[in-house]
C-alpha cells in the first residue's frame, strides 16, 4: 500500500526538541523536530494510555512523563521499563514549509 501523506503542520510550528501533538485522520501523533529531522510517532505511550507529547525529548529519544520509559523517535522502540512494546513510527515528509505525515502505513 501506498503511504498517503497529510499535512501535520508548518515546520515553523515545531521547535527544537519540543514535541507537538496533532490528529491525523483521528491518530494522535507526536511531532518532533531534533538534530535537523523530523519524526512523528504515536502520541499513546505504549505502557499506559498517556500523551508523549506531554514529555521531554533529549538524544533522539521521547520520554513519558508519567512513568519514564523513553522511546527512540527513529524505531519507537523503548529504551527502558516500564514499557516493553514500541510505539508506531510514522514517516515523515517536508515539502516547502509543510510536515506531511503518512498514519495510513507504520514503518
Amino acid at each position: 500500500m501506498t503511504p498517503t501523506f497529510v499535512r501535520a503542520c508548518a515546520l515553523d510550528d515545531l521547535e527544537d526538541d519540543t514535541p507537538k501533538r496533532v490528529e491525523l485522520e483521528g491518530v494522535p501523533v507526536a511531532l518532533v523536530r531534533t538534530e535537523g529531522e523530523v519524526f512523528a510517532v504515536s502520541d499513546i505511550c505504549s505502557h499506559a494510555n498517556v500523551s508523549l507529547s506531554e514529555g521531554e525529548v533529549e538524544d533522539c529519544q521521547i520520554e513519558c512523563w508519567l512513568h519514564g520509559s523513553s522511546f527512540d523517535l527513529r524505531t519507537g522502540k523503548p529504551s527502558g521499563l516500564p514499557a516493553t512494546r514500541p510505539v508506531p513510527v510514522y514517516p515523515v515528509k517536508i515539502e516547502g514549509d509543510d510536515v506531511l505525515v503518512s498514519v495510513t502505513q507504520e514503518s
